[in-house]
């Protein structure tokens, strides 16, 4: 019996070694104080709430719109590819707002919800391929669509960007009645024209953009295209993008709570003994 309890006190001072290394171990991770630094507060992510409705039509398949390989590093891109990569730029800039994607063809779909988490709107956006949604083009689905996605929107300001090198021939909505929508639930709608020149029913993006609040553009290039979204991003500017905010989150309160529980349990059967 006198040797059980040898044996016992024996291992019992080995653990009290063990939790006191764990306590020096646990007061130096406190003693470092861990932190997580967010230069976005998210109580700041209130800008505003924008859909890119990018056309996926069967002329958006054609080649040539990169004529000084700004974008194609050599390789021979579509209209739609290089849409894409420049689309990716604009949303990536957007700092403070939240962005999503509808793609559209014969019909349109919400590719990507509306959401702040960028690099996930540009990663869903790098999935997509021309022709997904049928060769034809649906403008008015694609407005349509792009008024569905604000659904869960509390933003004060909403823009959809259109962006189409051909004319609306399907779908079961017309562009004016989908831009009526979209008027009456105050989104403005920017539309740009790309390709060669005649290609896009202008005049209809242009009274898209006239009843609805927006802009018309025309970009018969990629570079051309690249300062379209260069100019509806400094018209759609917002003033939070110009601060920075720091959130701090300290993380060394969790370590300091272990420490003194361990710390407690040896006084505890310190004073048993």
């Amino acid at each position: 019996m006198h040797l059980q309890f040898l044996s016992a006190k024996k291992s019992f001072l080995k653990l009290e070694w063990i939790i006191k290394i764990i306590i020096f171990i646990l007061l130096t991770i406190a003693l470092t104080s861990p932190i997580v630094i967010d230069k976005l507060n998210p109580l700041n992510r209130h800008g505003k709430d924008i859909v890119l409705a990018i056309d996926a039509s069967g002329s958006m398949n054609s080649s040539g719109y990169d004529e000084e390989d700004e974008f194609s590093e050599g390789k021979r891109l579509s209209r739609f590819e290089i849409t894409k990569i420049i689309a990716s730029e604009f949303i990536l800039k957007r700092v403070s707002d939240n962005l999503g994607v509808v793609m559209y063809g014969d019909f349109a779909f919400i590719a990507s919800p509306i959401t702040y988490e960028k690099e996930i709107v540009v990663e869903m956006l790098g999935y997509l391929t021309q022709g997904m949604a049928g060769q034809n083009t649906a403008i008015g689905e694609a407005i349509a669509i792009g008024i569905r996605a604000f659904k869960f929107s509390h933003a004060k300001t909403k823009v959809i960007i259109l962006l189409t090198d051909g004319e609306h021939n399907s779908g079961s909505i017309s562009p004016k009645e989908a831009t009526a929508l979209a008027k009456s639930k105050n989104i403005k709608i920017y539309t740009i024209a790309i390709g060669n020149e005649g290609e896009a029913d202008e005049a209809l993006l242009q009274e898209i953009a006239k009843n609805s609040g927006g802009e018309f553009f025309s970009a018969t290039s990629a570079k051309e295209l690249q300062k379209v979204y260069d100019k509806i991003d400094k018209l759609e500017s917002s003033d939070i993008k110009s601060k920075e905010y720091i959130q701090k989150e300290f993380y060394y309160q969790i370590a300091l709570l272990l420490a003194c529980g361990l710390l407690l349990f040896l006084l505890f059967r310190e004073a048993k003994r």
